[in-house]
């Protein structure tokens, strides 16, 4: 699970580490430069996003368990990118996050070459939020064409996003904008038909392991996509169906 030095999305991160680690599969970390990562202080204590702060900000289940991965040896002691290669791992996770941050992850050159190697080995990628929009930039040299481009999948909806950013700009400013082109059309952008894109329901409620339902993602062959926070329950879970397949 490869991680920006700070910025990342507490749910998206932990809510997959704690139900992986669980179910047998050891996650290891990484990031810039090796240094523990910090996720987002915004989603973990709700402070500055006004009154919406509530709806907008993690639950408290899945800050209980970003504290409990946040005291884990593996997060103490993440690899730095430049070490990473597909050959190592089982699958790769790719969590979101929309504080500026997330830039110096989602820019990754080093990230994008190892989610192409990921690809061209068949091996499990699982990409949820503004992850999705890493794995839309990674180009296959060959091709020249995303490792997307011909894959059904979803990401953080435009809906989503500028609803978001509407409701806290008055306090936060362009915080909910990670870039000025919304994830959804740039992560289409790279794809072959815009009908590869899946909205899924509407996302009104979070998941969770007792309401899976809630969730949504979408499966080709051994990739997988989420949209928010409230699909990491989901996400996890079929994320374990694909490693065991």
């Amino acid at each position: 699970m490869p991680l920006p030095a700070a910025g990342f999305d507490p749910t998206e991160s932990a809510i997959p580490w704690k139900i992986l680690e669980r179910e047998g599969f050891p996650v290891r970390f990484a990031t810039p430069m090796g240094e523990p990562a910090h996720a987002d202080p915004r989603m973990l204590t709700g402070e500055g996003l006004g009154p919406f702060a509530r709806v907008l900000r993690a639950r408290a289940d899945a800050v209980a368990a970003y504290r409990e991965m946040e005291g884990s040896a593996a997060f103490a002691h993440p690899l730095p990118y430049r070490v990473l290669h597909a050959a190592d791992f089982e699958g790769l996770i790719l969590p979101g996050g929309h504080a500026p941050g997330m830039r110096v992850y989602l820019e990754s050159r080093i990230l994008q070459s190892l989610v192409v190697d990921f690809f061209r080995v068949d091996k499990p990628v699982g990409a949820i939020c503004h992850g999705v929009l890493l794995a839309a930039r990674s180009i296959e040299p060959v091709t020249g064409r995303s490792v997307l481009h011909h894959r059904r999948t979803t990401a953080l909806l435009r809906s989503q996003e500028l609803f978001a950013w509407r409701v806290s700009r008055p306090w936060t400013g362009h915080y909910y904008r990670t870039y000025d082109v919304t994830v959804e059309d740039e992560v289409i952008s790279h794809l072959a038909h815009a009908s590869q894109f899946e909205r899924g329901p509407v996302p009104l409620r979070r998941d969770d392991e007792s309401h899976v339902d809630r969730g949504f993602t979408v499966r080709d062959v051994r990739y997988l996509s989420a949209r928010w926070p409230g699909d990491a329950h989901r996400f996890a879970l079929d994320l374990v169906s694909v490693l065991r397949s």
